[in-house]
């Protein structure tokens, strides 16, 4: 089974490295230029605002199916109709209550027109989630790699011909954006659905109002965690739009969002770990094979990396700003050099999270994630008057903190794990060489000559990368040997 991580998390974190940079430095950042920061943070705003009811749309059916099929691959065919009429049902009633939120907080026309666009792309990501949950589940991986980033390539191509192909006359609108997502979610549901209906020899849909509700109880459990998971990570600019005078709310979202997006894109790296040990953990915990081998190998690649990247970019948050953004630079380093450490954080819930998911322990999780909830609110509701948008990093940091606290705690108290002093002094070891590293490099200025004048600090940069990665292999948290040993043995 550590084979099988292994060679799968290899392909699915190249095809995302590949992808996914250009969609975010090359499209989603250009997209925010062009349109400026007042009207990315109008659209930044409705699209989070669409995520706090996302819960409607699954009901927890999509972490239910994944952990469910991967245990007991025949019961697709006995589920996947009802669950395709269900998903129907809790799309309408998604976007009814998403327009009655929207109503009672006063949208206006053209914040109610981009709603029902984002409402609608929702759905689509939803569905395509579920259908993947059951590829996921036959551990058809190579297949969920390639669908993990068709929509974006699809969005790359659809919003290049868009800002560069001359196609049009008039600038770069929010509208398109949003409608280049639509159609590459289309075609992406369209083709994970073929490949699903195959496998389920799907004929047609199936009303069955019991099992509906057997599906929903089952799945309960996990829609609460989803939701109160939701709401403490995407809570914050909801609240800053709503807490501050309408005058800045915007640009305070859009400030917000610019040091949010490499977090964002950071812990998709981590999301990645968590498709893959859904069901790699559900089949091992049902078979009692023990799992604390694959925990540490999971959580050690994902803690080393997160380490890196997270103090590397807190130490280097202007220089990136700068490069990236022309405007509000300052602030944008303040809000990204409060959120990116959280990449550690939450690549630790993504691991011992998702083996708490794995082993059904949803009422501890949900306890967990009410708490993150209350912390995040009333941060929030304290800091962002006083400190705006940096105020709601400084909540989003806490709360992601507290629940990876929390949530070791919990895999401790659960599987009662021997204490590996040793382990632990190793990454302290390395937590250490890390913010040293990142210390000497802002310190001493090398003239490197392939690089100008004011890029000098990109030399540095690298050069204390490949130091880190070099502690990595020092102190074994990255062994090459024991991972070919791995590839090789574990048939």
């Amino acid at each position: 089974m550590q084979r099988k991580f292994l060679t799968n998390l290899g392909l699915l974190l190249f095809l995302n490295l590949l992808i996914k940079p250009i969609w975010i430095f090359g499209i989603d950042l250009t997209v925010q230029r062009n349109v400026g920061v007042g009207a990315y943070g109008f659209y930044f705003v409705i699209l989070n605002f669409s995520f706090l009811f996302n819960i409607i749309l699954d009901l927890g059916i999509t972490n239910f199916n994944n952990r469910n099929i991967a245990q007991h691959n025949h019961l697709l065919n006995k589920h996947f109709s009802g669950i395709l009429v269900l998903k129907l049902l809790l799309g309408l009633t998604y976007v009814v209550i998403a327009f009655v939120g929207a109503y009672i907080l006063h949208y206006n026309a053209a914040q109610f027109r981009l709603l029902g666009w984002l409402a609608f792309n929702q759905f689509l990501l939803s569905f395509i989630l579920y259908l993947r949950s059951n590829i996921s589940g036959f551990m058809m991986f190579k297949t969920d790699s390639v669908l993990s980033v068709l929509d974006r390539v699809l969005m790359i191509l659809f919003c290049g011909v868009l800002l560069w192909g001359h196609v049009t006359s008039s600038s770069f609108r929010i509208e398109w954006f949003v409608y280049s997502q639509t159609a590459a979610y289309s075609i992406t549901a369209a083709l994970a659905f073929l490949i699903v209906v195959k496998k389920a020899r799907f004929r047609k849909l199936n009303w069955n109002w019991p099992f509906f509700l057997m599906i929903m109880k089952q799945s309960m459990p996990f829609a609460l965690l989803v939701l109160l998971m939701t709401f403490y990570n995407r809570l914050d600019p909801v609240m800053l739009e709503y807490l501050l005078p309408k005058e800045i709310g915007n640009e305070q979202v859009g400030i917000y969002a610019s040091g949010f997006r490499l977090l964002d894109a950071a812990n998709m790296i981590a999301y990645l770990f968590g498709v893959l040990l859904v069901p790699i953990f559900s089949k091992m915990l049902k078979k009692r094979q023990p799992i604390e081998h694959m925990l540490k190998l999971s959580f050690t690649l994902i803690i080393t990396l997160a380490v890196i990247v997270g103090f590397g970019l807190f130490f280097y948050s202007y220089e990136l700003m700068d490069l990236l953004y022309d405007t509000h630079i300052q602030a944008s380093t303040n809000v990204f050099r409060l959120l990116i450490p959280a990449f550690i954080a939450v690549s630790t819930t993504y691991i011992f999270g998702t083996l708490l998911t794995a082993n059904g322990n949803l009422k501890q999780l949900n306890i967990i994630a009410f708490s993150g909830l209350v912390i995040n609110l009333i941060l929030n509701y304290l800091l962002i008057p006083v400190y705006l948008a940096t105020g709601s990093a400084i909540s989003s940091l806490v709360t992601q903190f507290a629940m990876a606290i929390l949530q070791v705690m919990m895999v401790q108290r659960v599987f009662k794990f021997k204490v590996n002093y040793r382990y632990l002094l190793t990454l302290l070891a390395f937590l250490v060489g890390v913010i040293t590293f990142n210390l000497v490099s802002k310190m001493f200025v090398i003239h490197w000559g392939f690089l100008p004048e004011q890029k000098l600090w990109a030399g540095n940069f690298g050069l204390m990368l490949l130091a880190c990665v070099i502690l990595a292999v020092i102190l074994r948290l990255w062994s090459f040997g024991s991972m070919m040993k791995i590839l090789r043995e574990d048939r």
